[in-house]
């Protein structure tokens, strides 16, 4: 007969203990703070969560590995542009290629998905064939694509865009599109996570590099891979945060990737490799948003969230540290 196993208050701490206390400054707010329960302001919420996620989605696989990817937001800023500048109205005054007939927007996607995954398979090759650290080579490809990024645009903000494109935010089902694409990347990751090799080979490279390598797994091209995913749902984020905002700059998402990088360790997905589920990714998102909304409910100052925000990362980390040192 097997023995039930005893609640341990410290461990469930270790595990949930942030999410714990964010849920209960969110009920606090709730009942101290006007129109915070309510749909408008959740679905405010969501929108502002949506693009995150996939943002989040992507940086998680780099995680999972034991890496990170600081190009992120200049990615997200990079991708925002490009596909801003194929999308503006034929007769906006300030067009950036006049008199060119705008292209349907999920034409622009698909272009941007790839030229960032290209960018991502540099920055890929680099970790995996010649062994730079991802720390050093994302920093190089944030770099890289932010000059990109000014000599492209000129460092001029862009509007103008068309209505097919600003209607992709528009609600459907009373949810705003962009949630339902969230979704749909939710959904879609989790199957490249759980239901195919390449999930199975990213899982194997983060739980132990030289082991997987023994077992026959093709790490450099699985890293290269995952960079490339990586960068291309960037893509799709710029592109989504275009369509709710109805313009961009190249400074579109900067610092966004360390949002991501601290909702991936909030929601559980091991700094040190090896663990992190989709779910995870959505509920560290959640938490942050949540976090920056109760805040600013509370009449927290606005640069002192900052610091508040700072400080759940480290306790993040901190715990997710203690998890990996207790099982060794």
């Amino acid at each position: 007969m097997e023995k039930t196993k005893k609640f341990n208050f410290k461990d469930f701490m270790i595990n949930y203990g942030v999410i714990v206390v964010m849920f209960i400054l969110v009920i606090y707010t709730g009942l101290t703070s006007k129109n915070f329960f309510t749909m408008n302001n959740f679905a405010n919420i969501l929108a502002n969560m949506s693009y995150r996620i996939v943002i989040a989605l992507g940086i998680a696989g780099c995680v999972i590995t034991g890496g990170c990817d600081l190009s992120a937001g200049r990615m997200i800023g990079f991708s925002a542009c490009l596909a801003g500048t194929l999308l503006q109205k034929i007769d906006y005054a300030g067009k950036f290629f006049p008199g060119m007939n705008p292209l349907n927007p999920w034409l622009v996607l698909i272009i941007v998905m790839i030229v960032a995954a290209i960018f991502g398979s540099i920055t890929g090759f680099f970790i995996a064939y010649l062994s730079v650290p991802p720390f050093i080579a994302t920093l190089a490809m944030m770099e890289i694509i932010y000059g990109l990024g000014l000599i492209y645009t000129g460092a001029t903000p862009l509007g103008g865009y068309t209505a097919a494109y600003t209607g992709i935010s528009a609600k459907i089902l009373g949810i705003s599109g962009l949630v339902w694409i969230a979704l749909i990347m939710s959904g879609i990751t989790w199957f490249i996570f759980n239901m195919t090799r390449h999930g199975k080979y990213m899982y194997a490279i983060g739980g132990n590099k030289q082991a997987a390598e023994v077992a026959g797994v093709p790490v450099n091209q699985t890293m290269v891979i995952i960079y490339a995913k990586a960068a291309a749902f960037y893509a799709l984020s710029g592109f989504m945060i275009g369509a709710k905002a109805g313009g961009a700059s190249v400074n579109t998402g900067l610092g966004y990737e360390m949002e991501a990088i601290a909702a991936c360790a909030l929601g559980g997905v091991s700094v040190t490799g090896g663990r992190g589920k989709v779910s995870s990714a959505l509920i560290g998102v959640a938490v942050l948003e949540l976090l920056k909304v109760a805040l600013q409910y509370l009449g927290v100052d606005a640069n002192a969230q900052y610091i508040a925000i700072g400080i759940v990362i480290f306790i993040a980390i901190t715990l997710d540290i203690q998890k990996y040192v207790q099982k060794k």
